[in-house]
């Protein structure tokens, strides 16, 4: 017997998403089918992969080194697959499509049906994520393609990247809140800002363009959304940083301010990431050109 494909990428699914029945339902098969795939190829290598406990499945240090290297084996193998279907004219499943948090819920009631109307014989299915867990995910082969505001890490297999549109920030604040003209992000105090919480690329970027590095303190939530830091600010508990993207959902509150930044740098460029080595960049590239026609800009009011 040998290691199957198969088996990778149950494997690869098991230790991304740290459960067997999340990666049972990722893989699109029963638990028990994938359970015992997952022990005939434990067997198969004389030693566990993954350590099961009450809280959950962590990778053994064999397991790490094995999935390692399953990753590139199970992405050439369906990169592979992809070109033998794109060669002969067809790509009988959908594109695997990853957005992070900060841009799916804003994004994806204009860009879907735009590719839904341009691109009708292309099917997706959608999923959201953190920067990094989709870059891995690209790099893997779990995911095709991922919408991304910033640069992939060197390193690792190489990537392309499809520029889409600069998105500018602006400053949200309470109704109660009204600074005269462009606000200088210097002259915000540190302490006001609310942020998101740690492995968010926007919270990265608001630190980046507020300089709140070298020990200014900001508070910071355990928020995963933009819509839980907007209601502090609301409330006048705050102030944070918005992409103009966000602001028809997230500005439409009677109770919010938006202001312009007298920073034109301050903002964050939006891009798609694919694989390098892939047939599908035609269609990536199409993909892109769709969703940058596809841009509308917010009908929110904004102080000068």
């Amino acid at each position: 017997m040998t290691i199957t494909l198969k088996q990778m990428k149950y494997a690869l699914a098991v230790a991304r998403t740290g459960h067997f029945g999340q990666a049972a339902e990722e893989c699109a098969v029963s638990q028990p089918a994938l359970s015992q795939q997952i022990l005939s190829l434990e067997t198969l290598c004389g030693t566990q992969l993954f350590d099961r406990l009450k809280s959950g499945i962590r990778l053994t240090p064999f397991g790490c080194d094995f999935i390692e290297r399953a990753k590139p084996a199970v992405a050439a193998a369906e990169a592979l697959d992809d070109f033998a279907l794109r060669r002969g004219g067809r790509l009988d499943r959908p594109i695997r499509f990853g957005l992070i948090p900060t841009v799916a819920p804003y994004l994806l009631p204009e860009i879907f049906p735009a590719l839904t109307e341009a691109l009708p014989q292309i099917k997706f299915t959608v999923s959201e994520s953190r920067t990094e867990a989709m870059l891995e995910s690209v790099q893997s082969g779990a995911l095709d393609l991922a919408l991304i505001a910033s640069l992939p890490p060197p390193g690792g297999p190489k990537l392309t990247l499809f520029p889409l549109f600069e998105d500018a920030f602006v400053l949200a604040t309470s109704q109660s809140e009204m600074p005269d003209g462009p606000v200088s992000l210097e002259a915000l105090e540190p302490g006001r800002i609310l942020l998101l919480d740690e492995g968010h690329c926007f919270r990265d970027q608001t630190i980046s363009a507020c300089r709140l590095e070298g020990g200014r303190s900001t508070r910071t939530f355990a928020a995963t959304s933009l819509s839980t830091i907007v209601e502090f600010v609301a409330n006048g508990q705050g102030v944070t940083l918005l992409p103009q993207t966000a602001l028809r959902k997230e500005a439409s509150d009677p109770r919010i301010a938006v202001h312009r930044l007298d920073d034109p740098q301050a903002g964050r460029q939006l891009a798609l990431v694919w694989r390098e080595a892939t047939p599908l960049t035609d269609t990536f590239e199409q993909i892109g050109r769709v969703i940058r026609a596809a841009r509308t800009h917010p009908q929110v009011p904004i102080s000068r």
